[in-house]
Parts: structure tokens; sequence; C-alpha cells
């Protein structure tokens, strides 16, 4: 009677492998399963009643246009397609076009930074490193300061909660707002260009870098700093022996990363005034002007490849090819 109660697995009953408590935790966790599966289904369908609402507030507040231009959703793509492929790369090495009219949709050459008479860097290239150089600049500005702060924040290091409290909502300040918008305080009250570009950036930088810092910090083996407390060492040498080469690792790992970061940063930031590559991307594509507006996305695609390559390699380089081997 028991085996055909009880499912049975390979003809032996589960209820005589199990016994009673095991088979009250099978059905407990049958349980469990149904539940997670139901609310996994509610879920699911509150979400797609808030897609359909969304998609429904889109299609009223634009007068009922929303479903109706769908079907053009790809023909900005199209329009950004030019006459020639070759068109790009004359924009992009400011080279002459043969389709010059005098209008400022084929006058590449204007843009030309001129070293001597004869050799020039093209347009976007200088405005590329100009973009690189914020990003860098930033990030370097960032690192040092968010790498001070986060000793403060760090919570084995700083047992007074009337210190660490503060510095960890000074950081929350600085990363509170995204760039853009430090960006445009600054551009306010600086005017455009580049520097009020970096300020916004390395503020934010400081804030996100200082969090990652002082949790690297609280996760760090405490037993060197021992030592040295034991010893009578102060609280900078047991920071500068015992602290910083363990996380120095980690804190160049998030350098790297943050780097790759400030650098589409400092593009978006260019778009609204703040110099480099950004505001010839704005510029280019709210004149239409095809063959530019693909040599820069071409430009910033490379140049971002670039960069997490590079990062790749200075980790590997830094960390230790150990690192990254893996374990079988």
């Amino acid at each position: 009677m028991a085996s055909t109660q009880n499912p049975t697995a390979n003809g032996i009953s589960l209820g005589t492998k199990l016994g009673d408590r095991g088979l009250a935790i099978e059905r407990h966790w049958q349980e469990l399963a149904t539940q997670r599966r139901f609310y996994t289904a509610i879920g699911l369908v509150v979400l797609l009643l808030a897609l359909a609402g969304s998609l429904w507030f889109a299609n009223d507040s634009n007068s009922g246009k929303f479903f109706d231009r769908l079907p053009h959703l790809f023909d900005f793509i199209e329009d950004l397609l030019p006459r020639d492929a070759t068109e790009i790369w004359r924009a992009l090495f400011d080279l002459p076009s043969p389709y010059f009219d005098g209008s400022l949709k084929y006058d590449y050459p204007e843009g030309r930074y001129y070293i001597t008479d004869s050799l020039y860097i093209p347009e976007y290239f200088y405005k590329m490193v100009e973009t690189l150089n914020i990003a860098v600049v930033s990030t370097i500005i960032g690192f040092l300061f968010g790498a001070i702060l986060s000793f403060f924040a760090a919570r084995n290091m700083v047992k007074s909660p009337w210190l660490r409290g503060p510095v960890r909502r000074f950081m929350e300040v600085l990363r509170a707002f995204p760039e853009i918008v430090l960006a445009g305080f600054f551009l306010a009250i600086l005017s455009l260009g580049p520097i009020p570009a970096i300020i916004a950036v390395t503020i934010h930088t400081i804030g996100a870098l200082g969090k990652l810092f002082f949790e690297v910090i609280e996760n760090a083996d405490m037993r060197p700093d021992e030592g040295l407390r034991a010893v009578g060492a102060s609280w900078i040498e047991r920071v500068w022996f015992a602290m910083v080469p363990q996380v120095m690792p980690n804190f160049i790992s998030y350098f790297l990363l943050r780097l790759e970061i400030n650098v589409r940063a400092s593009t978006i930031i260019g778009a609204v005034g703040g110099g480099g590559i950004g505001e010839q991307l704005r510029l280019s594509i709210s004149r239409g002007h095809e063959a530019k507006t693909l040599a820069i996305v071409l430009l910033l695609f490379i140049t971002i490849i670039a960069v997490d390559q590079l990062s790749a390699w200075l980790r590997r380089k830094l960390v230790g090819e150990q690192a990254f081997q893996a374990v079988i």
C-alpha cells in the first residue's frame, strides 16, 4: 500500500528511501517551489501590465502617433548612410571631398589642427585626445582623493563614527548627482570648455571610487595591521605598510574600470559644451552630416575598444597572470 501512495524511483518507494521526515521535507519543498512559481507568474503579469500601460501613456502623450511611428524606427539609421562610403574616411582624416559645395557638410579640411605648415592632426583625432585628457586627469585626481578618504571611511581603520560617518556622507553627496548634471552647473559658472568637465567628472569619481575603496579596505586581512599596532606603529604607518600593499591591486583595478567609464562620461559631457569629441558629435547629428557622424562614431568605437584592451593589459601586468588563470 505504501508503494502505491508514494512516488517511486528505480522501483524503490520514495517513502522507503526518505522516511516520514524526508517526505515532509520533500512536500514542504514542493510547496515552496509552487509558491515561488506562483509569485513569479504574478510578477510577470504585473510587468506586462506596466509595459502595456507605459506604451499606452507614450502613445497618448504623442497624440496617438507612437504606434504609427514605430514602422519608421530605423529611418534615422537609413538617413545616416552617406552617398559614398569613402566619405567616412575623408571626414575622419580631414581629406578633401569631391562633393564639396561650399557648405559645412563637406568642409572636412577646415577642422585640421596644423603642427607645421604641412603636418596636421585631423580634427576628430584632436578632439578625441581632448576627451581622453579630460577622462585621464579626472580619474587620476579622483583616484588620489578617493583613496585618501576611503581609509577614513573604513570601519576597521577608523573606530570613531563621528569621523567615519561624515566622510561617508560626504562621498555620498559627491556621487549623488550624475556627471552631466554637475557639468551643467559648472558650465553655467565657468563657461564652456574642458575645465568644467574635468571638475564634474572628478567630483563624481571621488565619490564612486571612495565607496569601492573603503569596501575593499574593510575586507582586507587585519593581521598585518595588528602586528604593526603591537610594535607601536602610528596610524599612517599602519595604513602605508599594512593596508596599502594588500588593497593596491584592487585599487588599480577599480581605477582602470573607472577610466573606461569616464571616457564615456567625458564624451557625453562634451555634447553639452564640455569640449572634446562629444560637442562635434552633437553638431554633426543636429546638422544631418552623415559622413561626419559615422566618422565620429567609428572613432569612438575604436577608442573605447583600445582603452578597454589597454586596461585589461595593465591589470594583468599589475595583478599578475596567475590571477587570471582558470582553476581546474
